[in-house]
């Protein structure tokens, strides 16, 4: 059983399959994990942390977990030699680099003839399954959750008990030697750089934080979720993306949560959208859905790298925006409003290219994600799809007064401006009468003025309309 992105027992079909598998075969199941050089490489600090913990709960909990470095394939297949292995089975992949490199595996492990067998996904619909009337893929949002609702109601059974409920349920194989293995405990506990709140990456810590949001905010999640301030989001995005937890194993539980219960489902609907608009379009992991944006006018040059460097690290004198990326900083992990919030700064008050922005995303969140990263950040820049018009641009400081309007979040992160007033810690340059660049004691100046560049993006816009819309030379 080759373990990626579904570090749970529980609700896992693969392990369920793998363990009939064994009985039916009278054989054993032999647990395996793969730290290929590329899985390392792209995980950064905090995603790496949040991983070593989930193997090491992972192997607390029973499960003989065999960990070893190197190449996917290699490892795979070395391990199936080794263990004499009459099946391997995995959850599926539907990731650009994970379909390339279950197809690098497969092809190899063919050449001894054994099959990669793939059971279930990390989604509640496969990517793919979903398609119009004409077998094209869904490009807008709403219609794809219409569909995907009924998929559900059609074709997904519903929720049975599973047969795995702890590892011990798992005829695992015993004359595993662990020695051999990765020592998990010669893994640095939390590697340089990565965060020091990040939450505890266990089945059981993931179940709690369920839990804990379904009794709490589940039933306001519609307004409160909003509100960056108020821990009233479900904080599940981590586990989702490691497996310590199926949207499967979420979506019983949401019936009867009323307004805030349908909220919910729906973010659980996006995850599925935006990793089935990857399956279809894999290159825009790095190219705009909407290709007449790459067109767009972006700043380059030793301005545009100070300013993104302020933007990176919370220092661009709007404190909302500021408050943001501190909290990105500080925990692995940002608020969704505050997400879009510091994404439309970027590509809209900066004019910076939004790969930019998604790529700091991609290395500093522990929830990162390339589905939900890349096409959040095109939803913002107006380059994807259900794209905000490139005209809808966040005012910062109106952003702050609608969704923080005491500062209690500007204040958590930009402890600085505690002195100030309700009002007065959206604006501080207004406090002591020195206009919008007079900055105060302690805390930058604003890098740009939002007036002056709200009209020149929406310049930008109009020069590549007008550039679309000119005849081209015969």
């Amino acid at each position: 059983m080759w373990f990626r992105r579904d570090l749970r027992v529980e609700a896992n079909p693969a392990l369920e399959a793998a363990a009939a598998l064994a009985e039916e075969l009278r054989v054993k199941v032999v647990p395996l994990f793969v730290l290929d050089p590329e899985l390392v490489r792209s995980g950064r600090a905090n995603r790496m942390a949040f991983l070593y913990d989930a193997l090491r709960s992972f192997r607390a909990s029973g499960v003989p977990l065999v960990v070893r470095f190197g190449r996917s394939d290699d490892v795979v297949v070395s391990a199936s030699e080794e263990f004499r292995s009459a099946a391997v089975v995995c959850t599926g992949d539907f990731s650009p680099l994970g379909r390339a490199r279950d197809a690098r595996v497969a092809q190899r492990l063919s050449a001894v003839g054994l099959n990669l067998q793939t059971v279930g996904s990390p989604y509640l619909v496969d990517p793919g399954s979903i398609r119009k009337g004409d077998g094209t893929p869904f490009k807008v949002f709403t219609p794809f959750r219409r569909a995907w609702e009924q998929y559900l109601g059609e074709r997904v059974s519903p929720r049975r008990p599973s047969k795995i409920v702890s590892a011990s349920s798992v005829p695992w194989f015993a004359g595993i030697d662990l020695e051999r293995s990765v020592g998990l405990g010669d893994i640095p506990q939390t590697p340089a750089g990565s965060s020091k709140v990040l939450p505890r990456a266990t089945e059981g810590a993931a179940w709690s934080r369920l839990q804990a949001f379904l009794e709490t905010n589940l039933h306001t999640y519609d307004a409160g979720r909003n509100i960056p301030a108020l821990d009233a989001t479900s904080r599940l995005s981590a586990d989702l993306k490691f497996g310590l937890l199926h949207p499967a194993q979420i979506v019983p539980l949401l019936e009867g949560g009323g307004a805030g219960a349908s909220v919910f489902r729906s973010e659980l609907c996006w995850r599925d959208f935006y990793a089935d608009v990857l399956w279809h379009r894999p290159e825009t992991a790095h190219q705009p859905f909407n290709p007449a944006m790459e067109a767009m006018e972006v700043d380059t040059g030793a301005l545009a790298d100070e300013r993104f460097d302020a933007w990176c690290h919370g220092r661009t004198g709007y404190p909302f925006v500021d408050a943001g990326m501190r909290q990105l900083l500080l925990e692995g992990w940002m608020h969704n409003r505050m997400r879009m919030v510091t994404a439309s700064f970027l590509v809209k008050d900066l004019h910076l290219d939004w790969r930019r922005g998604a790529a700091w995303f991609m290395e500093q969140l522990v929830d990162a994600d390339v589905a939900s990263n890349q096409h959040g950040w095109q939803w913002t820049a107006g380059t994807g799809t259900d794209a905000a018009p490139y005209f809808r641009i966040f005012n910062p400081v109106s952003q702050g007064l609608k969704f923080d309007p005491t500062g209690a979040y500007i204040r958590r992160y930009v402890p600085e401006l505690a002195p100030f007033s309700d009002r007065e810690i959206h604006e501080p340059w207004s406090a002591n009468g020195g206009g919008l660049f007079g900055g105060v004691d302690g805390y930058p100046a604003p890098i740009i003025d939002h007036a002056d560049e709200r009209r020149e993006s929406l310049a930008r816009l109009g020069a590549l309309k007008h550039a679309e819309m000119s005849p081209r030379p015969a």
